[in-house]
């Protein structure tokens, strides 16, 4: 397949495990069976992750995925992001789904998929990515919402979720990039309430990796460790649960330390909104040409 047939084989199976995720009521299933459901359905219809499916609950607004034997459950009152990753060939479509069985979480939900249906619907080819910021975040303010400043949609590239290019939600001054024809991109609104800080910091957890460096560490089974890491991922984030088919949990954990203090590995903090506040997302993967915009995840 060429790379446009690689990008829309995955934001099809990307936007049917959406939908599919959208529809289930998941009020008391663990974060573990949602995210091995999911994972397993992208390999049956021939594809594979792109990443760990992220279930962010609350005001977790990104970068948590299930944990081996991860117990925690959902509940009714909770507010859960579904991020997830499809990748053929190493070509990237990722899409995202805020769901909760509340209905008072009806309209920051809602004004998560206002945003992003405007920010799809206008971008193209040599736009500024400053001006679909300033899209998403008058949807947002219209909405009585308030948008998550440090967080932003994302260039893709092959084998890279994030390939140095950030679309802002919100306002932004100065030089901004154009989108470039035949260039993948990812536009996800994060939403707050009002009252939220708009900003994300860092939390203690850290459950997803991805390899940054593959220079020898010296350690004869640190190094066994990481080429199997690149022989299986390349530069794409993975889980410590995806490692456990091959390795007891004590033994991967210790050699995921190793790599991460020597820099060859690199673990994403989950980001938790400043104020404790409840996030929504979401998310689609656009390819811009020059005579029109694919939706790959619509």
């Amino acid at each position: 397949m060429d790379f446009f047939e690689c990008y829309l084989k995955a934001g099809k199976i990307a936007s049917e495990q959406r939908e599919k995720t959208r529809r289930k009521d998941h009020v008391g299933r663990t974060l573990l069976e949602i995210c091995e459901s999911i994972e397993s359905e992208i390999k049956e219809k021939g594809a594979m992750p792109a990443f760990p499916v992220n279930v962010s609950l609350n005001d977790v607004a990104a970068h948590y995925t299930a944990e081996p034997g991860d117990e925690t459950t959902v509940k009714e009152n909770d507010i859960l992001k579904i991020d997830i990753g499809v990748q053929v060939e190493g070509y990237i479509a990722d899409t995202a789904v805020t769901v909760s069985s509340d209905p008072q979480m009806e309209t920051l939900i809602r004004s998560a998929e206002s945003a992003l249906g405007e920010a799809v619907r206008i971008a193209r080819a040599n736009m500024k990515a400053s001006e679909i910021g300033r899209h998403i975040e008058d949807v947002i303010s219209r909405t009585g919402f308030k948008p998550i400043q440090n967080l932003s949609g994302h260039s893709l590239a092959q084998y890279t979720i994030h390939a140095g290019k950030s679309i802002p939600n919100i306002r932004t001054i100065g030089t901004s990039f154009v989108l470039t024809s035949g260039h993948a991109y990812a536009i996800e609104p994060f939403v707050t309430t009002k009252d939220g800080h708009g900003v994300v910091y860092e939390g203690s957890i850290r459950n997803i990796f991805a390899i940054i460096s593959r220079k020898p560490t010296k350690i004869q089974d640190v190094d066994n460790f990481l080429t199997y890491l690149w022989n299986k991922f390349r530069t794409l984030p993975f889980a410590l649960r995806w490692l456990l088919h091959d390795l007891e949990e004590a033994e991967a954990r210790r050699l995921l330390g190793v790599l991460t203090k020597k820099r060859n590995v690199h673990s994403y903090p989950i980001l938790i909104e400043g104020k404790n506040r409840l996030v929504a997302q979401a998310e689609h993967t656009i390819l811009p040409l020059n005579s029109s915009t694919h939706i790959l995840t619509i």
